[in-house]
């Protein structure tokens, strides 16, 4: 799945859609997404200027970003809903994500509901992990 797919299932766009692809997707279950870390990211001016580190809490965006694009892919109404990004638990930083990095995100789900989804999340640089986290979510009708 393409950034042009991806945009049709999450309302996210520029400068806060972080998922450029979608390499594999098996519905409610498990996801793996990429997205490639550039110099031109925004937030590298001032985080920090002269030695450029992704910051964790964006890491942590762009995983719950791919698993909406899980939790939405397979909802009929999907046009009509968001996800939340409602909790984080046992959120770990291993290494600095720098430019010129791919991160590899791989989130399997937990336990999914009606409109509550608990999932883990690990990030890949590499074969390194670099971060993880488990993230929960809310599915709730746009306007609420």
């Amino acid at each position: 799945m393409n950034v042009i797919e991806i945009q049709k299932i999450i309302p996210h766009r520029f400068p806060f859609l972080l998922v450029d692809a979608i390499l594999e997707l098996d519905p409610a279950k498990r996801i793996v997404g990429i997205k490639n870390v550039t110099v031109n990211e925004p937030f590298f001016q001032g985080h920090f200027p002269g030695a450029p580190v992704m910051p964790g809490v964006l890491i942590v965006e762009a995983m719950a970003q791919v698993a909406a694009v899980m939790v939405l892919k397979e909802l009929p109404d999907r046009e009509q809903k968001l996800v939340y990004f409602s909790g984080i638990d046992r959120a770990r930083f291993r290494q600095p994500v720098v430019p010129g990095d791919q991160i590899r995100m791989v989130i399997e789900a937990i336990k999914m509901r009606s409109r509550h989804g608990k999932l883990r999340g690990e990030a890949f640089v590499k074969d390194k992990l670099v971060a993880e986290a488990e993230i929960f979510s809310t599915i709730v009708d746009r306007g609420e």
